[in-house]
């Protein structure tokens, strides 16, 4: 290119450029037409590196102001040099204004009819036009029947008849009534054709000959449970008053030990041998419950709905049975006299009952299940809040929450609901001015008495569900069961701290809710077990002081008699009642 812009040429200056003539009748064809370079060395300026950023020389305006030659780039602006982001995956699409309501109506009307508006084109259908020229391009809509012909299509249609009426004139056919006319017409033309109706219903249902029945009662379509009159009670014993007219209820004087006095004030010891057996129950023995102060009666609760009661001294017999339940009883508790018992079930009632003569007096539910009902042990006496402790009693529920509930009105007085899980134990300390409760969450609560809010919350990495729990006569301690095969020992004073100082291992428990209990004078601790033995702690150094063997299958309720010094009661699954001794 330089040279030809120099005008480089041969030796041979002199001779005469001889240019081609072109040929008559043929086309002309210039393969190299002479370019004209103002500025050769501009145009070497001009070609730039890819990877300059700076021009090295001034651009003049003619070549700024030059029109754009080539194919236009579909990404750049009209506006200015910056490309257009892509917001498809093959370039960039307009945005159409369009609502949701619209897309959804021309989305049914595609799916339905085969065919929706064009939203470029005004008037315009894609899809089946076909079906577009016949419906007039409605959608979906406007496809709707009217008012009027709803109605009318209603008329046609039987009515539902009456719920009372099993069969005949009225009866109920709810969601089954027929269109009148348009299943008369479809029935005379299958028989005109001589085929079979599509659907062997129709066919039962007119072979079967209606029955003139009356019309039941509505009690007859009532499927809830009546749980007003359905307790009863039973007494076995042989005679129901002794000869000065005195019940069961009277504590016996003609024994070798005085069951009039308080409790704990006599040194216990282990049991060794088995003295009685009571059975009775046809199912897993759930609570045992001694009477309190005295202990002459033993209150037994069972998965089979039964609660009993029995007689610890004399012949020790079955003294009186209350049914009233329809499910297993959860738990069992007396009050501070023992003239009467509150009972828990899964049937979601709460019972109580009068111990002396079997009557149901009140019943209380929430409609959830009770897992554990305790009785506040204060006096019934009226307190300063102007509340009677004694008649009240807390419930855990399976529904998180603990119930309080006044056994004079049948109203729920107070509701306490922090916990995550079902409650397990209720346990009252401090003079029963506060209550501590596990639950399934792991976590142990104390509460103030009527406060809904709990003064002490204790959850750690390590605790286990806590599903029994036994007082310690001292007023000063809790011992719960825990899941991990331990007895677990907390404070019942203001810090509610765990001593882990104490804890009682060597028995199995995980998976059962086994009882907990502590001897009258606080001297030995007593659990069952998952392998039928019944074990004893040193409540002081913790050691367990014997284990024996008490049932086939888990040992899952112990008690300690509240007077004797070594007798306790234990049951199992297979619903018999043992006496230790």
């Amino acid at each position: 290119m330089a040279l030809l812009g120099v005008e480089y040429a041969s030796s041979d200056e002199d001779a005469p450029a001889i240019k081609p003539q072109p040929r008559a009748g043929s086309q002309y064809v210039v393969l190299a037409p002479d370019v004209s370079l103002d500025d050769p060395m501009r145009m070497q300026m001009m070609l730039t590196k890819p990877t300059d950023t700076t021009l090295t020389y001034n651009v003049p305006y003619a070549d700024l102001a030059r029109p754009s030659q080539g194919p236009a780039n579909p990404f750049k602006s009209t506006d200015g040099n910056v490309l257009k982001r892509k917001n498809v995956l093959t370039g960039y699409a307009e945005e159409a204004v369009l609502s949701d309501a619209t897309f959804n109506n021309q989305h049914r009307t595609f799916q339905s009819l085969g065919y929706t508006k064009d939203p470029s084109a005004n008037g315009a259908y894609v899809g089946d036009i076909v079906k577009a020229e016949l419906y007039g391009g409605r959608d979906a809509v406007q496809m709707r029947p009217t008012k009027e012909q709803n109605e009318a299509l209603r008329r046609k249609r039987q009515r539902k008849g009456d719920a009372s009426i099993v069969d005949g004139e009225g009866a109920y056919r709810g969601p089954w009534a027929r269109y009148q006319d348009d299943d008369r017409a479809y029935e005379d033309e299958a028989a005109v054709a001589g085929e079979e109706l599509a659907s062997d219903e129709e066919y039962v249902e007119e072979a079967i000959v209606p029955a003139n029945m009356g019309a039941v009662s509505r009690l007859g379509t009532d499927y809830q449970d009546d749980v007003t009159n359905t307790e009863s009670t039973e007494f076995h014993g042989a005679e129901e008053f002794d000869y000065q007219g005195r019940t069961y209820m009277h504590v016996p004087q003609d024994l070798d030990i005085d069951l009039r006095k308080e409790a704990g004030t006599q040194k216990n010891y282990v049991p060794k041998k088995h003295i009685h057996t009571w059975k009775s129950h046809t199912k897993a023995i759930t609570a045992l419950r001694f009477l309190p102060n005295s202990g002459h009666l033993l209150l037994s609760s069972s998965a089979d709905s039964k609660v009993k009661l029995w007689d610890v001294y004399h012949n020790r017999d079955l003294l009186r049975t209350y049914s009233g339940h329809t499910k297993s009883v959860t738990d069992a508790t007396f009050n501070s006299s023992g003239t009467q018992f509150l009972t828990a079930s899964y049937d979601r009632q709460m019972k109580l009952w009068d111990t002396e003569y079997g009557k149901c007096v009140s019943r209380f539910t929430t409609g959830k299940i009770p897992h554990v009902i305790r009785f506040n042990p204060g006096p019934p006496s009226t307190t300063s809040s102007g509340q009677s402790s004694g008649q009240e009693f807390l419930a855990g529920m399976s529904d998180k929450k603990i119930v309080q509930f006044d056994t004079r009105s049948g109203e729920m007085t107070q509701e306490y609901d922090h916990h995550l899980g079902p409650v397990n134990t209720i346990t009252f300390v401090d003079e029963n001015r506060r209550f501590i409760t596990t639950s399934d969450d792991k976590s142990l609560r104390a509460w103030e008495y009527n406060i809904p809010v709990p003064i002490k919350f204790i959850a750690e990495p390590y605790m286990y569900s806590m599903v029994r729990a036994s007082p310690h006569p001292s007023g000063k301690y809790v011992a719960f069961q825990s899941g991990d095969n331990q007895i677990v020992v907390y404070a019942s004073t203001d810090r509610f701290r765990q001593n882990r100082k104490k804890s009682f291992r060597g028995h199995n428990n995980a998976g059962y809710a086994i009882d907990v209990s502590i001897s009258p004078d606080g001297q030995f601790v007593m659990s069952g077990d998952s392998g039928g033995y019944v074990c004893f702690w040193d409540w002081k150094t913790c050691k367990m002081w014997h284990k024996m063997l008490a049932s086939d299958g888990p040992v899952v309720a112990a008690q300690w008699h509240p007077q004797e010094s070594s007798k306790v009661a234990t049951a199992g699954l297979d619903g018999v009642i043992k006496y230790w001794d």
